[in-house]
C-alpha cells in the first residue's frame, strides 16, 4: 500500500483521525476472531498494513463484526501494536431481530427482517481504536426512523414503524478525551441505497441516516456537541454512482463542517467496473479546528484487491485527516 500525502507531523497538539470500510465482517458469529487469532489471513494482513502505515491516532471501522465482550476488536488491536489500547464496540442494529416481516416475503428471522442487514447479531457493526481514552458515549441508534425530524419513510404498516430503526448499524457521538479537551466524533456506516426496488426503502433511509447528524447539529435531538469530527461510510457519492446524491451535496455544503478531501474518491469495486470510483467514506472536521494535512491510502496497480476482494484489503481505502485545535 502507498500513501497519496505525508504522514502527519509528530506535533502533539495534532491528531489524525481516520475512518476505514475495511472488511472485516465474516459469515458467522465468531468467525473474525478465528481469523485473527489464525493469523495467517491474508485479508487480515493487508488492512492491518494499510492501518499501521497510517497510524491514525483515532479510527472508526466501519465493516467490523460485533461481539458482546469485545473480544475481537482487543485481538485486532493487538495486530496494530500496543497503542490503540483504547476501544469500544457498542450493540448494533445490524443483524438485531425485529420479530417482523419487514420485506414482505411472508417469513420471519432473515436478514433483511432485522433492524439493520445482517444475518447475525453484530454483523458487520463498527467499532473505534483511540490512542487517547474515551468518554461516555451518546447513542442515537435506538432512534425510530419515523421520530427523526423531516424523516422521509417508504410505504410500511404502522406496526413496522412502531419499531423500525433509522441507523442501519450505529450512530455514535464518543468523546476522545484529548489533554486540552475532548474531540467529539461523530462515527457511524450508512446503509447501501441499492437492493431494493421503486419504493427506494434503502436510498431513503441512507439519505436520512445522513440527515440524523444535520439534526443532532440543529439541536433537534438534544444537546449539540462541541469540537466535533464527522467519520464513516456514508455510502453515497455527491457527484456520481447510486443513491440520492443530492443529500450528499447539501451535507458537504454545511458551513459548519470542513470537507479537507473534495471530489476525492475512497472506494473502487473490481466487481463493478461500470461504477468507476467513487467518494463514499468521509472525514469532516468542524470549522473551527485547523485541518493540517489529509489524505486517502489506495492500493498501487499491483495490490491483489484490485483483481480478488478476497486477497487484498477490499475495496475501500482509508480516509484519513489531521487536525488541531
Amino acid at each position: 500500500m502507498i500513501l497519496l500525502c505525508l504522514p502527519h507531523p509528530g506535533l502533539a497538539q495534532t491528531i489524525r483521525v481516520a475512518t476505514y470500510a475495511a472488511p472485516l465482517s465474516r459469515a458467522g458469529p465468531g468467525l473474525l476472531l478465528r481469523d485473527i487469532h489464525k493469523g495467517d489471513d491474508p485479508q487480515i494482513t493487508a488492512i492491518a498494513q494499510v492501518i499501521r502505515a497510517t497510524a491514525p491516532d483515532v479510527l472508526v471501522l466501519t465493516d467490523f463484526d460485533y461481539d458482546h465482550d469485545g473480544i475481537a476488536l482487543a485481538a485486532f488491536a493487538q495486530l496494530l501494536g500496543p497503542e490503540y489500547v483504547h476501544q469500544f464496540a457498542g450493540p448494533s442494529n445490524a443483524g438485531l431481530p425485529t420479530g417482523l416481516d419487514l420485506d414482505g416475503d411472508n417469513r420471519r428471522g432473515d436478514a433483511r427482517d432485522a433492524q439493520g442487514y445482517g444475518e447475525f447479531a453484530g454483523d458487520g457493526a463498527i467499532a473505534v481504536l483511540s490512542r487517547w481514552p474515551l468518554g461516555a458515549v451518546t447513542d442515537y441508534s435506538p432512534l425510530r426512523w419515523r421520530d427523526l425530524p423531516g424523516a422521509t419513510l417508504p410505504p410500511m404498516t404502522d406496526q413496522v414503524a412502531a419499531v423500525q430503526r433509522l441507523s442501519s448499524t450505529s450512530h455514535w457521538v464518543v468523546p476522545v478525551l484529548l489533554p486540552d479537551g475532548p474531540l467529539n466524533l461523530f462515527a457511524f456506516a450508512a446503509t447501501p441505497p441499492v437492493f431494493d426496488g421503486p419504493e427506494d426503502r434503502n436510498g431513503l433511509r441512507n439519505r436520512d441516516e445522513l440527515r440524523l447528524w444535520t439534526a443532532v447539529l440543529d439541536g433537534g435531538l438534544g444537546q449539540v456537541p462541541a469540537d466535533f469530527v464527522i467519520a464513516g461510510n456514508a455510502n453515497l457519492d455527491p457527484l456520481a454512482g447510486d443513491g440520492l446524491r443530492d443529500a450528499m451535496a447539501a451535507f458537504l455544503a454545511d458551513q459548519r463542517l470542513q470537507d479537507p478531501l473534495a471530489e476525492i474518491a475512497t472506494a473502487a469495486w473490481s466487481d463493478r467496473p461500470e461504477l468507476g470510483e467513487l467518494r463514499v467514506s468521509y472525514v469532516l472536521p468542524v470549522q473551527s479546528w485547523r485541518v493540517v494535512d489529509a489524505g486517502v491510502q489506495r492500493p498501487p496497480p499491483d495490490d491483489p484487491s484490485l483483481d480478488d476482494r478476497s486477497l487484498g484489503a477490499g475495496p475501500h481505502w482509508l480516509v484519513w485527516v489531521d487536525i488541531a485545535r
